[in-house]
């Protein structure tokens, strides 16, 4: 029997969309399987703007992050829907020991001292993304290519092999069950969106010994953040979170003093203990010739590194 598609890719999230785009683009007819529609998965609730957020001093993510950012902002300048430039302000307490690892992946980085009880301000450039018009257009640009998004629950990695002799599992969170991974835990996330008061300016506060603190605008609205809470599974809203994150937001930008509340975002960012998993392995008994590659893991840093991601994931499935 021919294969309905050359590849499946497995998780309609951003890394998986991504990939699946990618992967059309070099010739390969695709197929998704995701039990969500792209707009009620995981991504759908991110802040979604660039930045290595918890990740390691590491090659792969460097050149990632890098290939990510040089085509955000390639697709920011085409107007694709969702996407801008933002300039950001990150200021840091801890003492300044020269710019950080993943500095290399920009191009307008400057350092400079900052009134206590900071130490020092970092500017960048940095991409910022409206998830839900961005997953639409990715959904629309594969779909368009003759890509297809179906809705359906995989529950054995193997079970995908009967349609594609390629499978990418981008499954996020479920790659715990699906891939019998250990290492994958979810890591909690809570947002307060609040009305723009005309904010064009992301910034950051990472080193606030309250909690990760950073204040991102976007069109018509602000997202204020954050939590970072590893081993937390559950969604439920929780009002002195949202009430202490928007206190330290206001604290960190005055100008949102006054900003009507629009609503709250809880989600669980797909983590892995040792960072993402991006490797092939042949396929199960029973389909000779079949490759899996693995793409999940990559927690809070989904949108930073998508696109560079998704170019090893297209190479893996690929070109073996």
């Amino acid at each position: 029997m021919t294969a309905a598609a050359d590849v499946v890719v497995i998780g309609g999230g951003i890394v998986g969309l991504t990939t699946a785009v990618t992967l059309q683009q070099r010739g390969a007819r695709v197929t998704v399987l995701a039990p969500d529609d792209p707009a009620d998965t995981v991504s759908a609730v991110a802040a979604a703007v660039w930045y290595p957020t918890h990740t390691e001093r590491d090659p792969r993510m460097l050149r990632w992050a890098r290939e990510t950012r040089i085509e955000l902002s390639r697709q920011a300048q085409a107007g694709v829907p969702g996407v801008v430039e933002r300039p950001t302000r990150m200021l840091l307490r801890h003492r300044y020991a020269g710019p950080p690892w993943w500095a290399e992946a920009l191009d307008d980085l400057t350092a400079e001292a900052a009134e206590p009880p900071y130490t020092t301000l970092l500017r960048f450039t940095a991409p910022t993304v409206e998830m839900v018009p961005y997953l639409h257009w990715l959904r629309q640009r594969l779909e368009a290519g003759g890509g297809r998004i179906l809705r359906r629950r995989v529950r054995r990695l193997a079970d995908a092999f009967a349609t594609a002799p390629t499978i990418v599992n981008a499954t996020g969170l479920a790659a715990g069950q699906l891939a019998a991974d250990p290492a994958v835990h979810p890591v909690r996330g809570h947002l307060v969106l609040v009305a723009n008061p005309g904010l064009t300016v992301s910034v950051r506060d990472e080193d606030d010994p309250a909690g990760i603190t950073y204040v991102h605008p976007r069109r018509h609205d602000v997202v204020l953040g954050g939590t970072y809470q590893p081993g937390v599974g559950h969604t439920r809203p929780d009002p002195a979170t949202a009430a202490a994150i928007r206190r330290r937001c206001v604290a960190l930008v005055p100008e949102l003093a006054d900003a009507p509340v629009l609503g709250e975002r809880i989600g669980l960012r797909p983590a892995r203990h040792g960072g993402p998993r991006v490797e092939a392995e042949p396929g199960p008994a029973g389909s000779p010739g079949g490759r899996l590659v693995h793409a999940y893991g990559h927690a809070g840093a989904g949108v930073t590194l998508s696109w560079g991601c998704a170019a090893e994931v297209a190479d893996l499935a690929l070109d073996g």
